[in-house]
């Protein structure tokens, strides 16, 4: 995996390593926009050149284009490589909105994108069907859509979806999950009012990029009264999915050309969360860390043995981790709230002692943070947005910006993105007081994390797929 860090690139890392995990999109280059490639450019004139470059709107590519294969992108903590991510944007008069496409159904899984190819999954409530909706990245078109399975609608909370795993692809086929249940219902486990919910199986499959199902399996029951949401983790030959539910908890590693489960460990706590795990090289071993069943916990994501783990802080856990090559950062939860800084290199239970630090301040139960250029950035759910300095813990400011944050915070060139439930995105930098960027309306409320490629935002609205790219004029 990468363990790169505002901006900069590992160099353990081979150019056709990080090709192979994502890292770059099929135009890099920086002069290839589209119109003009690399071998013609020097055959050129500055003459023949000039109605091609001389457009209303030309889009500015990016010298560091990557794909965004997974939940979270290339390196699964919300980063990108970008440098001319969009800033501005608007909805209703359609400023920066390169498309807009309608999706069929409803979900909160984020877009993941793979050079020309979006993919995204969505829930047909009334066909009950969940399926696979492949994209054109130029315009949004739908390519093709697969129905991955039909079920009756399992129960969920009111914040949740029936399509909230966020694939993830390798450039060769995509992996989704899901949750399927047959309609019969036992007393929710572990819930402050008794209910009845249906428990079920979680549904991981294999699709090809022409559409064509590969493979699917079970690989384990799963029972929530807060419903599904499993986002799935490649390594190597691997698709790790996270397991946690109020029943039997498990993580569990399937073949990614078979289905076949490699290995599967049980998460001693038996609790619902809902944490996308993140793997990085650090402290001399393969880490994947992750919160989540009452503790925090590193894996070798090879064989699933456990490296070191932390006791609580708290009970249930939905945001992911991040990392800025020094701690891991977690925050949490419920039923209190918790940031944490975390040291990556002990053994075996080390909660009393690679706690860099801990805060309270932050009441953040969904949004995953991003960590850059110092500063830790929490959106908690109530819409307040909390800066931390990344090494010592230390509240630097915690500000209002919005009524409610739902998705996952977003980074590139030096900002971040904060995305409210009512579809109004909030850029700030980071730094010792709150420097607020920019506010921009989609006219839509939104409630999946977004995605960033080559120079593009890309955001799902709860009916559309948007699409937001920097347009500069270069003639008058």
């Amino acid at each position: 995996m990468l363990t790169a860090h505002s901006g900069q690139i590992d160099p353990r890392y081979t150019q056709s390593e990080l090709m192979d995990a994502g890292y770059f999109s099929w135009h890099t280059s920086p002069i290839h926009s589209g119109l003009v490639t690399p071998s013609k450019r020097n055959k050129m004139s500055r003459s023949a050149l000039y109605p091609l470059i001389c457009l209303a709107f030309v889009f500015v590519p990016s010298a560091t284009a990557e794909n965004w294969p997974s939940w979270r992108g290339a390196r699964g903590d919300g980063s990108s490589l970008d440098a001319n991510v969009p800033t501005e944007w608007d909805g209703a008069t359609g400023k920066n909105i390169l498309w807009k496409a309608s999706i069929p159904g409803d979900g909160h899984a984020s877009p993941i994108i793979w050079e020309d190819r979006i993919f995204v999954v969505s829930c047909l409530p009334k066909e009950k069907q969940r399926v696979l909706i492949c994209l054109d990245r130029k315009d949004g078109k739908t390519l093709w859509q697969k129905t991955v399975m039909s079920a009756p609608l399992e129960s969920k909370h009111n914040l949740n979806s029936f399509a909230s795993g966020t694939p993830a692809t390798d450039g060769k086929l995509v992996y989704v999950t899901f949750l399927e249940v047959d309609g019969k219902t036992v007393p929710a486990p572990n819930v402050g009012t008794p209910r009845p919910i249906t428990p079920g199986k979680m549904v991981v499959a294999a699709y090809d990029f022409e559409g064509n199902r590969k493979w699917i399996v079970k690989p384990g029951s799963f029972v929530s009264a807060h419903g599904f949401c499993s986002s799935p983790v490649l390594y190597k030959q691997s698709v790790i999915v996270n397991g946690d539910h109020d029943g039997d908890s498990y993580v569990v590693a399937l073949d990614r050309k078979t289905g076949e489960t490699l290995w599967k460990v049980d998460r001693q706590h038996k609790t619902r969360s809902y944490v996308t795990p993140i793997i990085r090289e650090v402290a001399g071993r393969t880490q994947m860390v992750m919160s989540g069943s009452k503790h925090i916990a590193s894996y070798d994501p090879g064989t699933g043995k456990m490296h070191w783990e932390i006791d609580g802080p708290t009970e249930q856990f939905v945001a992911s981790m991040v990392f800025d090559g020094n701690l891991f950062f977690m925050t949490s939860g419920f039923p209190d709230y918790h940031v944490m800084g975390i040291r990556p290199d002990g053994t075996g239970d080390v909660t009393d002692t690679h706690v860099a630090w801990h805060q309270t301040s932050a009441r953040c139960y969904v949004p995953s943070p991003v960590v850059l250029d110092g500063h830790l950035i929490v959106a908690d759910d109530r819409g307040t947005a909390n800066c931390f300095d990344a090494t010592t813990g230390e509240p630097l400011w915690k500000e209002r910006l919005a009524k409610h944050f739902s998705a996952s915070l977003v980074h590139a060139n030096g900002l971040a993105y904060l995305i409210a439930d009512d579809g109004v995105t909030t850029i700030v930098r980071p730094g010792a007081e709150l420097d607020l960027i920019a506010e921009n309306s989609l006219g839509e409320f939104c409630f999946a994390s977004p995605a960033i490629s080559d120079g593009q935002l890309f955001i799902r609205g709860e009916k559309n797929l948007y699409c937001i790219e920097e347009q500069v004029s270069t003639c008058d």
